[in-house]
């Protein structure tokens, strides 16, 4: 029991800045990142900063940054992340999800790295440059961003998709990613030492479209274009960029394949999903390399999806 009190303890964190929803109004303060809560018998006022924290007195910790950090993928990745000792500011629009996130994480060690939430709607560039702003001033740099943030959109015939429709997709899906890309692009080509690693969540969809979903198809296409010209352009500054394409993760967004969904040929099938910490486990990896290695691309699916020859 003992355990389990540290364990909420520790999970405790107080948002500093509540995003807006998409199309609605959102707070224009920049956050500023919450002290850690307590750790193992610390107090938030003795703690040191989690940046101080080192294996041995040797290494500071990296920092991620893992932006739809409060559910689903999201959530995976930040616990991996958390398991390799990273440093990990969980971003989203929802600020009781982001604490359910670093609840589930459940740190209770002195030398555990640090979780912190900082409610983030990505479609407001005013935000994302408060993220990226209040990460730099708290931690000192950006070693990592999971580039995560995404959306289904309605999954209606393409002459009934609404303009609106269209543009939230593409709002969080692509604008979003671009946003929070350029963001840490910023920070990594500023810092010292210099680069850093982006990972960006495409989708197999990237490769081959599902029927009514052009607007998620269509900024999955576009992630793949964002990710070359970003591992172009970061040659110069150390800074690497892959992308994760993933089929069927179990999900609250992939609820409906197990329930039954529109196939190629005009029929409803249930799909076969994986654990979404099988796809956590790819993203560590890409993010454990050295900066002069990369995963440029990696497809992680459920084995008997009906992705190759789909269609």
């Amino acid at each position: 029991m003992a355990q389990n009190t540290e364990r909420a303890r520790a999970a405790q964190v107080t948002p500093t800045a509540r995003a807006g929803q998409v199309g609605g109004v959102a707070t224009p303060t920049r956050p500023t990142l919450p002290a850690p809560s307590s750790r193992g018998g610390r107090s938030s006022q003795t703690a040191p900063a989690p940046q101080e924290a080192r294996h041995g007195g040797a290494t500071p910790r990296k920092v991620a940054v893992v932006t739809g950090a409060g559910s689903g993928i999201g959530r995976a990745v930040a616990r991996a992340l958390v398991d390799d000792d990273w440093t990990v500011v969980l971003a989203g629009r929802r600020a009781e999800a982001l604490a359910e996130t670093a609840r589930l994480v459940g740190l209770t060690e002195p030398d555990s790295p640090a979780v912190t939430t900082v409610p983030t709607d990505v479609t407001r560039p005013d935000q994302v440059d408060a993220l990226f702003t209040a990460v730099r001033d708290r931690f000192g740099r950006v070693d990592l961003l999971f580039n995560n943030a995404g959306t289904f959109g309605k999954a209606v015939p393409l002459d009934e998709l609404a303009y609106d429709d269209w543009r939230a997709v593409v709002d969080v899906n692509l604008t979003g990613a671009f946003l929070c890309a350029q963001a840490a692009f910023r920070a990594m080509r500023a810092q010292d030492p210099q680069g850093g690693r982006i990972i960006n969540n495409g989708s197999v969809s990237a490769h081959a479209p599902r029927p009514h979903s052009i607007a998620y198809t269509a900024t999955k296409h576009a992630m793949t274009g964002l990710t070359k010209s970003l591992s172009l352009d970061g040659r110069p500054y150390r800074i690497a960029c892959g992308q994760i394409d993933i089929g069927n993760a179990a999900t609250e967004m992939t609820g409906r394949m197990q329930t039954g969904i529109l196939q190629a040929n005009g029929q409803m099938a249930i799909e076969p999903v994986m654990d979404a910490t099988d796809v956590a486990r790819t993203v560590a990896h890409m993010a454990a390399l050295p900066l002069d290695a990369n995963v440029q691309f990696a497809t992680v699916l459920a084995t008997n999806m009906p992705y190759i020859g789909r269609g």
